[in-house]
């Protein structure tokens, strides 16, 4: 169990290493905003990037678990392993070669996620309206815009495979861009 003075203690010097490094967290929120700004400008190429990151990460995550598998024969669930290697090569594999029909893949994956998303958000908001809990209108307002952009994506398809992933993506730096570079003027001047 931890005491309340370590806590303190803790965050004290968490405070201080964010404060005496706050030009790295500047720096890294300036390259994230730029590169999101970039990604939400040309979304089709940022697109084909992330679906070619996807795929060395596949091809790296199966070699490593082929490797793996073979050197660890007589641990129960081998062939299962060994299955799970192989299809993520072959994932890695398809998305390196053929990235243009990966982001259509990936596209469809992502609107999935958004549409069960915005009903879980949903749900998850009324459930809080019925507690009588405060602020539950901001989770349905997340959950329908889950919603939204679930629609423009599906309905969009298979054009919107071109920009979905690079826009999100684009969008989603620039917010944890400039929530670092708001952290590290912070810490400078706090």
């Amino acid at each position: 169990m931890t005491m309340p003075h370590e806590v303190e203690r803790l965050q004290a010097r968490m405070q201080a290493a964010v404060k005496s490094n706050w030009k790295v967290f500047l720096i890294e929120g300036i390259v994230l905003t730029i590169l999101g700004l970039l990604a939400i400008a040309i979304p089709q190429i940022a697109s084909v990037a992330v679906a070619i990151f996807l795929g060395w990460m596949f091809l790296f995550s199966g070699a490593v678990g082929l490797y793996l598998t073979f050197t660890a024969k007589g641990v129960p669930g081998f062939w299962w392993s060994l299955i799970s290697a192989v299809l993520a090569i072959a994932a890695g594999v398809i998305l390196l070669v053929q990235p243009i029909a990966g982001t259509l893949t990936l596209t469809i994956v992502l609107g999935a996620y958004f549409i069960a998303e915005g009903i879980a958000t949903i749900m998850y908001a009324l459930e809080h309206r019925k507690e009588l809990s405060g602020r539950w209108g901001w989770l349905l307002a997340s959950g329908i815009l889950d919603l939204l952009v679930a629609a423009a994506i599906v309905t969009g398809l298979p054009g919107s495979a071109a920009w979905a992933i690079g826009l999100l993506v684009g969008i989603n730096l620039v917010f944890g861009g400039t929530s670092m570079i708001g952290m590290a003027l912070a810490a400078r001047n706090g």
